[in-house]
């Protein structure tokens, strides 16, 4: 008998003065639940009118905070330290996993990671853009003779690199709640790029890929002394000359629509390439010979101000087909593996959940899946993210380590 059937009748009994401890009793059997409850249900029918179970309070998430969840990633850390930091009552931690679980069972979907990653990309980039302040072309042209550059006494750029958030250097993604580490590799690019600036010359980035150059030269390059710029100028697909040209035309965001001739925008380039700036090319191992020779005519003009990185897996061995400019390159600055001494250090630093993980542990990650690749240990954080916010009692232990493996190495 439900709840409301049996107090209308107890009611009515009572209604009619009949009502007796006997009925009660009755009815706590017929119900299946104890005589005090009945008592309670019959008290709460006289005083409030309910014979329903009184509604209890459902913790709901705004659409606010489900912004902030899908902006971290789904990681519900961020989210509890963001309602922390709002004030007002928080509730535990504990009770928001349970909440985004229900709510993501009954059908709620996050916006998918790659999207999120792209739109902050975007609005980086558009960010980036609006902050450069770039001269205009310069009037008339300079001569064609290449003339050797004395060294111009310039501040090493990062000598001591800065404590960098996760997000605070513009086009490197990390994982939510992670943040850059300066690790050995990184402030031997750091010094080279920066001696590079002080001669104004250039500086090759190599290494394995996934080993974390790209993001070693950010690092290097996020505070640069005053006067001067830093350009990254992405490689085309199949890249060409007149590709190459269009590539540093967008890139520096000159004013104006790309010149109908090779030789106006040769001489917009080189007019904004007047000023120090650091001209940087990832992935430089796809440059043909032609490109390259671009470069070094930018970097050779008398006109100009440029330090050239060049950064990639196998940019070595590009540089090595032009002899002319890879004479030029005062630096070969390889990245290599993670050494095994500094894996706790350095990815303890990298995120809070590897601290988590006993030292054995992570001894044993590194040979068996990551092999000092920085790149699979940011696949493994956001995996192991996953799998603890996804699955409920989840322990972080060998068996769901393996499991990740499999989802981060690449098949045979």
């Amino acid at each position: 008998m439900s709840r409301p059937v049996l107090v209308g009748r107890l009611l009515e009994l009572d209604a009619a003065g009949v009502l007796t401890a006997a009925h009660v009793r009755a009815g706590a059997q017929v119900g299946g639940v104890a005589v005090r409850t009945v008592w309670r249900w019959l008290d709460a029918a006289r005083t409030e009118g309910r014979v329903e179970r009184r509604p209890r309070a459902r913790l709901e998430l705004s659409e606010q905070a489900w912004e902030v969840l899908a902006k971290a990633g789904g990681n519900v850390s961020v989210l509890h330290r963001h309602l922390k930091d709002a004030g007002g009552e928080v509730p535990s931690l504990a009770s928001l996993y349970r909440v985004v679980r229900r709510d993501l069972e009954a059908g709620r979907v996050l916006p998918d990671r790659v999207v999120v990653r792209r739109e902050r990309e975007e609005q980086r980039t558009r960010q980036a853009l609006a902050d450069l302040a770039l001269a205009g072309p310069r009037e008339g042209g300079a001569a064609k003779t290449v003339v050797r550059r004395l060294p111009r006494p310039v501040p090493a750029a990062s000598a001591v690199l800065p404590s960098v958030e996760s997000g605070a250097v513009a086009g490197v993604v990390l994982p939510a709640g992670a943040r850059l580490v300066g690790t050995s590799s990184v402030r031997a690019v750091a010094e080279a790029v920066g001696q590079a600036m002080a001669a104004e010359g250039a500086v090759c980035v190599f290494g394995d890929p996934g080993r974390g150059k790209t993001a070693a030269v950010r690092m290097a390059l996020h505070e640069v002394p005053p006067g001067w710029r830093v350009t990254w100028v992405p490689v085309p697909v199949r890249p060409s000359v007149a590709g190459m040209r269009r590539a540093v035309f967008d890139a520096l965001g000159l004013p104006g629509r790309f010149p109908h001739t090779s030789a106006l925008a040769d001489a917009a380039v080189a007019g904004a390439l007047g000023e120090a700036r650091v001209l940087v090319v990832d992935e430089a191992q796809r440059l043909p010979v032609p490109c390259l020779e671009y470069l070094q005519s930018l970097w050779d003009h008398p006109g100009t101000r440029i330090t050239l990185v060049l950064c990639g897996a196998g940019s070595e061995r590009a540089l090595a087909r032009l002899s002319q400019l890879a004479s030029r390159v005062g630096a070969w600055q390889e990245v290599p593996r993670l050494a095994a001494a500094e894996v706790a250090a350095v990815v303890t630093g990298f995120h809070p959940l590897w601290r988590t993980v006993p030292a054995p542990d992570l001894a044993w990650i590194d040979p068996s899946c990551a092999h000092g690749t920085f790149r699979m240990w940011a696949a493994l954080t956001a995996h192991l993210q996953n799998a603890l916010l996804t699955t409920a009692d989840a322990a972080v232990d060998r068996a769901l380590l393996r499991r990740l493996f499999r989802r981060v190495a690449p098949p045979l």
